[in-house]
C-alpha cells in the first residue's frame, strides 16, 4: 500500500525537462561547444608559450632577478637563462599537452552529439588522453624534481609519490573508460551483425 501511494503522489508531480545526454541538442553539443572554446584558447596559449620560448633564446639575463617569497618572507635570485628556458618550455610542454587531450576529448564529443558514444575511434581516443596524462604526471613529478635539485635549490620542493596518486588514479580511470567503450563498440558490432 504505502509504495502504490507514492507512484500516485510522484505521478502527481510536474516533469522537469532535462537535458538529453546524447545527440543534437543535447548536453552532449552544449560540452562540446564548450570544449571547442577551450581547444582554440589552449591551442592559442601554446603558440604564444613557444613564441616566448624562442624570444628568451636571445634575451639578456644578466641583470635580470627573480623574486621568491615564502612564509619566511622574501628573496631575490639571479634569473639564469637555463632556468628560464627550463620554465617557459616546461609551459609550453604542459599547455600543449592538455591542447592534445582537448583535441581528442572534442571528437569524442563530436561523436556523441551524432548519437554514436561507442565509435571504434572512441576507444583510441581514450588511450591518448591516459598516455598523453600519464606523461604530463610523469613529467611534471621527474622535471619539479630535477628543478628542486639543480636549477633552484631551495626554491621549489621535490613532490613525493604521495602527489602521484591522484593523477596516477585519473589515468587508471580513462583507461577502463576506453576499455568500456572498447567492449560497448564490440557489442554494437555484433548487434550490428545479427541484425
Amino acid at each position: 500500500m504505502p509504495l502504490q501511494s507514492l507512484k500516485a503522489r510522484l505521478n502527481g508531480l510536474p516533469r522537469i525537462p532535462l537535458f538529453r545526454a546524447l545527440g543534437h541538442g543535447s548536453l552532449s553539443t552544449v560540452l562540446k561547444i564548450a570544449l571547442d572554446v577551450a581547444f582554440w584558447v589552449l591551442l592559442l596559449a601554446t603558440a604564444v608559450c613557444l613564441l616566448a620560448l624562442v624570444a628568451s633564446m636571445f634575451i639578456p639575463t644578466e641583470n635580470l632577478n627573480l623574486t621568491i617569497s615564502d612564509d619566511s618572507g622574501g628573496r631575490q635570485l639571479p634569473l639564469t637563462k637555463p632556468l628560464m628556458l627550463f620554465a617557459i618550455g616546461s609551459a609550453a610542454a604542459y599547455v600543449g599537452a592538455f591542447t592534445l587531450i582537448l583535441r581528442s576529448l572534442r571528437l569524442i564529443f563530436r561523436t556523441l552529439t551524432q548519437g554514436d558514444p561507442f565509435h571504434p575511434q572512441n576507444v583510441r581516443r581514450l588511450r591518448q588522453v591516459g598516455v598523453i596524462l600519464a606523461v604530463v604526471t610523469g613529467g611534471v613529478w621527474f622535471f619539479q624534481g630535477m628543478a628542486a635539485a639543480r636549477l633552484a635549490p631551495g626554491i621549489l620542493d621535490r613532490q613525493g609519490p604521495g602527489e602521484l596518486l591522484t593523477p596516477a588514479f585519473s589515468v587508471l580511470v580513462v583507461f577502463v573508460l576506453a576499455e568500456v567503450f572498447r567492449e560497448g563498440a564490440r557489442l554494437r558490432r555484433e548487434s550490428e551483425l545479427t541484425i
